[in-house]
């Protein structure tokens, strides 16, 4: 046991204290950092521009459309202020060169559609153009039913949106339905933990045959196979890296939520009820630890055993592809299983352990699933864990003597045969 934890140890240790990991880990923080003081860092950059950038002239014979507009974004958009030009059409080429205002806005009478805006500006502004658009519309409306003697609360009232509901019903008697809360705050976890598994499987696991695979090409495999037993090696180097891996996560979850506890004051109800998590069942968190952590074990353990057949850095890649291709495959599969988790598709992955531990932590988080139907997959994925560390343990002990150019899944027979000896 002594040996298990001075493997343990060595891997962890080199793997924190390697200079690509600090890396990496300092980059993603800044990363996480930028990205929550973004408004803050884009309005320093802005300056007093961005006042000039608003303004935008209207020229028109309806003075009153001005005044009209102007109420209405003080409702939609603050940040837009529209002014009566004082100048002629025929200065407008000129006045936007200038960049005087952010646009000139055109709006003559016409037969067919009671109003014709043109906006003319020196670069794109569809956000603009299209609130413009659309509060133009409604005066056009206005206008339209004040002409045709229609009374405007009429209109209001056709034109108010109807109450629309969903109410879920649960497929098992007693069993309630989760609301439609429930289901947008469930899916935005679910797809948090479906990237952070397929990150950590692609990371973590190319890092555990990498492992290895340096440690065979610089010898130092022959030293450790003759103080150590194979085995005791690989579950210590999958431990270690998966510890590694959770504490590189864990300190981006807490520089995240240091961050976001700075900006306190925008926060209504708290940090869950904030992000929309305060909806969500502790078991569908619990759940969550589960699946990632079975998930992590499974194509870990993989990982091991293809990197003990390989000699050179150089082969890992390869070697590791048929992972790659299925927590790939896996992870469509939960993408496509975001807009119709009751698929069958989703239904019959929920119980193949390569994809079980997206699939079914997805149709736990989206949709009512039996107890017994949880209990199968996790049973048949620990069962699967549980085989192929027994292969894989075999097929490492004699992995880990071959040298060689071994890019090929044909030595998987060849290591079973060193492994008895």
């Amino acid at each position: 046991m002594n040996k298990f934890w001075t493997v343990f140890n060595h891997t962890f240790l080199s793997k924190v204290k390697a200079k690509s990991f600090i890396i990496t880990t300092a980059i993603f923080l800044l990363f996480i950092i930028v990205i929550a003081n973004l408004p803050t860092i884009i309005s320093m950059f802005d300056g007093d521009e961005s006042e000039s950038k608003d303004r935008i002239a209207v020229l028109t014979q309806e003075d009153q459309l001005v005044s009209t507009l102007n109420e209405r974004l003080e409702v939609t958009d603050e940040t837009i202020t529209l002014e009566q030009a004082d100048f002629a059409e025929e200065d407008i080429e000129t006045v936007i060169r200038e960049e005087e205002y952010a646009g000139v806005l055109v709006i003559q009478p016409s037969e067919t559609t009671i109003i014709e805006p043109i906006y003319y500006t020196t670069e794109n502004q569809w956000e603009t153009e299209m609130l413009l658009e659309q509060l133009l519309q409604q005066i056009k409306v206005e206008l339209a039913t004040n002409q045709a003697g229609i009374d405007q609360a009429i209109v209001t009232d056709i034109y108010q949106p109807i109450p629309f509901q969903t109410e879920l019903i649960s497929k098992e008697t007693g069993v309630e339905a989760k609301s439609e809360e429930q289901l947008s705050s469930t899916r935005g976890l679910v797809y948090v933990i479906l990237f952070l598994l397929y990150f950590a499987v692609i990371t973590y696991g190319n890092m555990i045959a990498m492992d290895i695979a340096n440690e065979k090409t610089s010898r130092v495999m022959e030293i450790l196979i003759s103080s150590s037993s194979p085995t005791s090696q690989m579950f210590a180097k999958i431990l270690a890296i998966g510890a590694v891996g959770l504490s590189q996560m864990s300190l981006f979850l807490a520089v995240g939520y240091a961050v976001i506890l700075n900006k306190k004051d925008e926060l209504e109800g708290g940090f869950f009820e904030y992000f929309g998590l305060s909806d969500i069942e502790l078991s569908t968190f619990i759940y969550a630890i589960v699946f990632f952590l079975l998930g992590y074990f499974l194509y870990a353990t993989m990982a091991a055993m293809l990197g003990s057949l390989v000699s050179r850095t150089e082969d890992v890649q390869q070697m590791m592809m048929p992972v790659i291709l299925l927590i790939v495959a896996a992870f469509m599969i939960a993408m496509f299983g975001l807009s119709t988790p009751n698929s069958q598709l989703v239904t019959i992955s929920s119980f193949i352990p390569f994809f079980s531990p997206m699939t079914m932590f997805l149709r736990v988080g989206m949709v009512d699933v039996g107890m017994w139907e949880i209990a199968l997959s996790i049973g048949i994925l620990v069962l699967s864990i549980a085989i192929l560390a027994i292969l894989a343990a075999r097929i490492y002990r004699g992995g880990v003597l071959m040298y060689g150019t071994s890019t090929s899944l044909k030595d998987f027979k060849k290591a079973l045969l060193l492994s008895k000896k």
